[in-house]
């Protein structure tokens, strides 16, 4: 799993438009009032600089200005995307650089947008000392192509043979081209065994992981016959676009496949066979941002290990220790996921429980107990919440054990058994440092639980092997339990350590651990969606902030 960056992300994200207005700004210019400015800042996630993104267009004389100038963005779930709006006043012979020129200011998430209510935000502006700064308007928008799904079905004939005493064993591979001239893998057919003539499976493919919006950029794919050993041999490779592709909706499209190698050699070289292009199809399908819009709330949980092997927590070498000076894996962790999660639930109310614990007085161990100690409402308000309670519950609490999940996993599944309706989607994050010890029952309460609208990640932490996770995260054998298998895969498990920043740098650490441990639970909530067939609700209708009337004197 590589954890680079932009360049090797695997399929580019969505793209999302922002659209910007104000309301009631503060009114500089003496004769007329301000002419308003918005500039956009992202942040970098390694150095934390601000950088300019765009601006949009100037609007003379207006205090509520609407602009037209649009931000287009790219999206991605899994990771924090800080923004900030900086208003200006931009009067035609002045620099927008100068302090009085300044309007105010708004420093928010892209998830802050998109998961508000219908994906749009108010937020006050801030910055000018004493004065009231009015507000910022911003709508989040999906760009329709994002949602377009390519279906093809292709064939080769006369492909060169390959083997010594076969045919080929012909696959294609298709890459995407990028900015700077490189290529990245978008696609593998399966293998076709033993003919120089094979008809691939027809299959689907996002039209952004093709061409990325950009319809005459090149398409690549090259032709390959397999090996057993890996060392697949090269017969050809052509190339083409998505709108060269899209054209034979209705015609053949017959592509001759070259080997620059063999054509250098041989005057006499033609091709080392065609393949032709059977069919292509483009259908749209719904999107995360669509159930998002339409109302889908993100219901976050957390479940954290409070068992004896973490060692003692007054102790530097445990793996709660409270240091003054730097988070514990756990508290990174939590923080890390919730922090993006949470802008996706619109009351910022989680439950958090804690399980391998002996609770005070009678010492009864409990592997479900609401870590701010209130059994009828176990919600804490916000990420912040939620780390309050941890750090209370550990100078309460005896760690003790064993390691069980499934009490956790069904809890929360109770939950989500009880809305099936597509208006919320639970996401249970547990927080662990070892070794499972009701493995059979957590198997049972996971394949339950994938039919249901939730997701399970699981953070390992400390220096334990954890091999009986791997066998929980399904991406390579689905979980089963007595014959049953899970319907789908609904858990994601990583080593903490993995993540861990060489510098120390944990802003870097957290953002990593994120980065993967969310990038599954958008397709995850799309795969409930489609198998029940629930389609995202229409977005609320907008009440603008009306233009407000003069003040009375």
């Amino acid at each position: 799993m590589s954890l680079g960056g932009a360049s090797e992300r695997s399929v580019p994200a969505t793209k999302i438009e922002i659209t910007v207005s104000c309301r009631n700004l503060l009114d500089l210019d003496t004769f007329s009032k301000s002419d308003p400015m918005v500039v956009l800042y992202t942040q970098s996630q390694a150095s934390q600089e601000w950088r300019e993104f765009g601006r949009t267009e100037v609007i003379d004389n207006t205090l509520n200005p609407d602009f037209v100038r649009k931000f287009v963005l790219d999206y991605f779930f899994e990771e924090k995307q800080n923004l900030r709006f900086d208003v200006y006043n931009v009067d035609s012979k002045t620099n927008i650089s100068k302090p009085k020129d300044f309007l105010g200011q708004a420093f928010l998430a892209l998830g802050e947008v998109i998961g508000g209510q219908g994906s749009r935000v108010e937020r006050t502006l801030t910055g000018v000392p004493g004065k009231k700064c009015g507000t910022i308007l911003l709508t989040a928008e999906e760009l329709s192509n994002c949602r377009d799904i390519a279906t093809m079905q292709l064939c080769a004939n006369k492909l060169d043979k390959k083997d010594f005493f076969g045919k080929s064993d012909p696959f294609l591979v298709f890459y995407r081209s990028n900015e700077d001239g490189t290529f990245t893998i978008c696609h593998k057919t399966e293998v076709v065994k033993n003919t120089l003539n094979p008809v691939w499976q027809p299959f689907s493919i996002p039209v952004r992981a093709l061409c990325n919006g950009d319809y005459d950029r090149t398409v690549k794919i090259d032709v390959y016959d397999w090996d057993r050993d890996g060392s697949h041999d090269f017969i050809g490779e052509f190339t083409t676009s998505y709108r060269e592709l899209s054209k034979a909706q209705n015609q053949f499209t017959v592509y001759e496949v070259l080997n620059p190698r063999k054509k250098c050699k041989k005057k006499k070289y033609v091709n080392s066979g065609t393949v032709t292009l059977l069919s292509f199809s483009v259908d749209s399908e719904f999107t995360f941002v669509d159930y998002i819009k339409g109302g889908t709330q993100l219901n976050f949980t957390v479940a954290i290990d409070f068992t004896a092997s973490n060692g003692n927590p007054l102790q530097p070498t445990s793996l709660h220790y409270m240091s003054p000076y730097q988070l514990s894996a756990y508290a990174m962790a939590l923080k890390a996921v919730g922090e993006i999660i949470q802008d996706y639930d619109s009351d910022k109310l989680f439950p958090a429980y804690g399980f391998g614990a002996k609770l005070p007085p009678e010492g009864r161990i409990s592997h479900q107990f609401p870590l701010n100690n209130n059994d009828e409402d176990p919600n804490c308000a916000g990420i912040e919440g939620v780390l309050e309670s941890y750090f209370q519950s550990l100078r309460t609490v005896q760690l003790y054990g064993p390691t069980y999940f499934a009490p956790v996993i069904n809890q929360v599944a109770r939950a989500a058994a009880k809305i099936s309706d597509g208006s919320q989607y639970y996401v249970l994050l547990i927080i662990t440092d070892g070794v499972i010890s009701d493995m059979t029952q957590t198997k049972e309460a996971i394949v339950s639980a994938s039919s249901l609208p939730m997701s399970i990640i699981i953070v390992g932490v400390g220096p334990a092997m954890f091999e009986a996770m791997e066998e929980l995260d399904g991406d390579d054998v689905r979980v089963s339990s007595r014959g049953r298998y899970a319907e789908r895969d609904i858990v994601q498990f990583v080593p903490f350590r993995d993540y861990v920043d060489r510098s120390g740098n944990q802003v870097l650490s957290m953002a990593r651990l994120a980065k993967d441990v969310l990038a599954e639970i958008p397709e995850q909530l799309l795969s409930y969606m489609r198998t029940r067939d629930i389609q995202p609700r229409p977005p609320p209708p907008a009440n603008p902030s009306p233009t407000p009337a003069p003040k009375q004197p």
